[in-house]
């Protein structure tokens, strides 16, 4: 990750100082163009939670999704947008028009990949009928009457996307945005053929035979839930002299020693490590140490007695160790995380990160926590708390989550935390619905820009599983999106910083780590690309010799 500053920095130059395009990459070195055609062994922490490009949210499901389909766009080493399944693009002058052509590329199938796909899959995407999680995304591109449609009010048949014929993909948007195509790299607006989706019912991505691929790698064994997906070679993938491995299987292995064991005895050859295996492995030239961009906090749902109370959040908040949690138990890189924007996402007007100009909040502080937890009693006129946590069943999640329940019992006495475990598309799924307390949680970035965050909070968000509404913040993100303050580059950062502030001085997120992974990658396995934005890891370049 030694170029993500150096990266975004240059594309401020040429695009725009708040660009929206991938932190850069890191690759475990230069591919062997000979290759060995050998299947990779990768090892996944959690199950992927759905292989539909419009209903995915998660990164492993991003991940996998991105190995088998292609949009119009992908990214590079260094994670800026490269043509994929585009041929070419025209810009009208005023930046409000998108002119794709497309290649001759094959789905799996045998039907050609065609302009309609893609105006399926954005239209499906915007529908309110889809209910995706990730519609206003297509608002954030600027495609014209993307939140129209998304809120209702104008059909989906408006949307801005035309197919003016089997190669010829039209966009419009209805304001110029200088990050529109580092936006059609997310696994969000990959196509579907629509006759094969109508086809699959309601097994569309359920199984290989209701999934198809253009990517460089085909699906041949998944299911939802699945502990193991295979994948093999695209032989009619449009750039398949460049994939050089044969397949790639993934394995799921949630618990840390069977995971190691699996990696020593050559059942994988891409292994995360946890906790003390760090410290075991870290002088071992097979280990890889990558900082992420993954914030993990806890989300109190404020609709819960107690949770709506500013100072019993407060007091939650500061009441647990956090470098004790990325020292003692993760020890994989992660740091401690002061802040609802991460590190190293996004470089500001004045060319620095953001976290290098904004503030720091909630750091742990229990005395201070006491004092807030004594008022928070006098408010609520009880002095006896009792809540529960979700969790998914990873080891790495269970750990931190059982000390920070150990820390919030013994620093505020008279508050009970249960833990809640289950795999994570039940915690998704139970945050999703409200049917929770408290939830430990984590965001991935989709864009190099701080608004990838913040627009959580806004009153509405599917992503604000806390239920808070504040009309001051509403008004900055909006006008940050598409108001008065995107116009104004060096007063749109400022005040992103001042709407962070509002969310960490009303504690409606606690934050605890900002992800960093020690990886254990196989000698003689090359060319693996890193992202901290977006699709995490990409293996179309792997080669394992």
């Amino acid at each position: 990750m030694k170029n993500i500053k150096k990266i975004l920095s240059l594309v401020a130059t040429l695009t725009i100082s708040v660009s929206l395009i991938a932190c850069g990459g890191k690759s475990t070195s230069t591919p062997d163009t000979a290759g060995s055609g050998k299947t990779l062994k990768v090892h996944l922490d959690v199950e992927v939670a759905s292989m539909d490009p419009q209903i995915a949210t998660d990164g492993t499901s991003f991940e996998v999704m991105a190995a088998v389909t292609e949009g119009l766009y992908s990214v590079d080493e260094a994670g800026s947008p490269i043509l994929a399944m585009a041929d070419k693009v025209d810009k009208s002058e005023d930046g409000l028009k998108y002119t794709f052509t497309l290649k001759d590329a094959k789905w799996t199938n045998g039907t050609a990949v065609t302009a309609k796909d893609f105006v399926f899959a954005w239209k499906r995407l915007v529908d309110p009928k889809t209910a995706s999680e990730y519609a206003f995304i297509v608002g954030i591109a600027g495609i014209k009457n993307a939140d129209d449609i998304s809120k209702g009010k104008k059909g989906v048949d408006e949307l801005g996307v035309t197919a003016k014929d089997d190669k010829t993909l039209v966009v419009e948007l209805s304001h110029p945005v200088p990050f529109f195509e580092s936006l059609l790299s997310f696994p969000s607006f990959l196509p579907v053929n629509e006759e094969f989706f109508k086809k699959s019912g309601d097994k569309f991505a359920t199984s290989p035979d209701t999934i198809l691929s253009n990517g460089p790698y085909k699906i041949t064994a998944y299911e939802p839930a699945a502990t193991t997906i295979e994948l093999k070679k695209n032989e009619d993938y449009w750039d398949a002299s460049k994939v050089k491995l044969a397949g790639i299987q993934y394995q799921v292995i949630k618990e840390a020693q069977q995971t190691m064991l699996a990696y020593q005895n050559g059942d994988l050859d891409v292994a995360t490590l946890a906790g003390e295996q760090v410290e075991q492995f870290k002088a071992d030239k097979e280990f890889h140490n990558i900082m992420a961009g993954y914030l993990w906090y806890i989300s109190p749902n404020q609709k819960v007695a107690g949770l709506e109370n500013e100072n019993l959040r407060k007091a939650l908040a500061l009441s647990y160790d956090k470098k004790a949690v990325v020292d003692n138990i993760l020890k994989d890189g992660s740091i401690v995380a002061d802040f609802a924007v991460p590190s190293l996402l996004a470089t500001g007007p004045d060319g620095k990160d953001y976290r290098e100009t904004a503030s720091t909040y909630l750091k742990t502080d229990k005395a201070k926590a006491v004092e807030f937890y004594n008022k928070a009693k006098q408010e609520l006129g009880k002095d006896k708390f009792e809540y529960k946590m979700v969790v998914e069943d990873t080891e790495s999640a269970q750990n931190v989550a059982q000390f920070i329940q150990s820390e919030i019992q013994t620093n505020l006495p008279g508050v009970t935390v249960k833990l809640e475990v289950m795999p994570k598309k039940n915690r998704v799924e139970r945050m999703q619905e409200g049917t929770f307390e408290l939830g430990l949680t984590r965001w991935g970035p989709d864009y190099a820009d701080p608004m990838t965050y913040l627009d959580m909070w806004t009153t509405g968000s599917p992503n604000n599983y806390g239920f808070w509404s504040n009309s001051d913040y509403d008004k900055i993100i909006k006008s940050a999106q598409d108001g008065d303050l995107a116009l104004n580059l060096d007063k749109r950062w400022e005040e992103l910083k001042k709407a962070e502030k509002i969310v960490m001085d009303q504690a409606v997120i606690f934050p605890v780590y900002q992800k960093g992974n020690a990886v254990m990658i196989k000698d003689g396995v090359s060319g693996i690309e890193f992202h901290s934005v977006g699709i995490n890891r990409i293996f179309k370049n792997t080669v394992k010799k």
